[in-house]
């Protein structure tokens, strides 16, 4: 596997550039953190809590519930491996306004840094593909971002990014933890149509 090059605060900017246009279920701790910074956590993000392994089932349900609208999922590499087999469901199910951004860092940060199974030979590309996700990419590397942007843009949906960053603190970035606010801001921004 590729050197990991790319800076996790630096991702999602240069990958989502208009978040506007998406419904974002993010999954735990640096992922929701990342999110949040992203879109100063505006009201078209559901962040997760306590909830590990959820963020792909509910991205999914958001797309079969909103099929016009864009959904974006980013989660971690151990919050997709805790409930791999929802990709499973992704691709059986093949909704056409899903994308899936995995950023990986190839460690527990939440848990005090310990190595992750991506650390050492496990491969989430070849695990969606092996899943029946047909549109899959890695990136490792900051050249590889403008061409991840148009993948996630411009490929059949459902889509999987798997990003391999350098190890590394998330964005400082304070959630708010009113889940009830949040879900209720949540639900208004998805059923809001242009």
């Amino acid at each position: 596997m590729t050197d990991r090059l790319l800076d996790r605060r630096e991702l999602l900017p240069a990958l989502l550039p208009d978040h506007e246009e998406y419904l974002l279920i993010s999954g735990l701790a640096g992922a929701s953190r990342d999110a949040a910074a992203l879109t100063r956590e505006s009201d078209n993000l559901f962040t997760m809590g306590g909830a590990m392994g959820s963020a792909v089932p509910i991205g999914l349900g958001m797309a079969l519930s909103a099929p016009d609208r864009k959904i974006a999922v980013i989660t971690g590499d151990g919050e997709l491996l805790m409930n791999i087999g929802s990709l499973a469901t992704v691709a059986s199910v093949a909704p056409q306004n899903l994308s899936i951004v995995c950023i990986d860092n190839g460690q527990h940060g939440e848990t005090g840094g310990q190595r992750g199974h991506t650390a050492e030979r496990t491969d989430l590309e070849l695990m969606a593909r092996g899943a029946g996700i047909q549109a899959t990419m890695t990136i490792s590397r900051p050249d590889e971002l403008d061409a991840a942007a148009r993948f996630l843009r411009e490929s059949p949906a459902p889509r999987f990014l798997w990003a391999r960053v350098m190890a590394g603190p998330p964005s400082d970035w304070k959630r708010n933890w009113h889940l009830a606010d949040r879900r209720t801001r949540f639900r208004e921004a998805s059923l809001k149509r242009d």
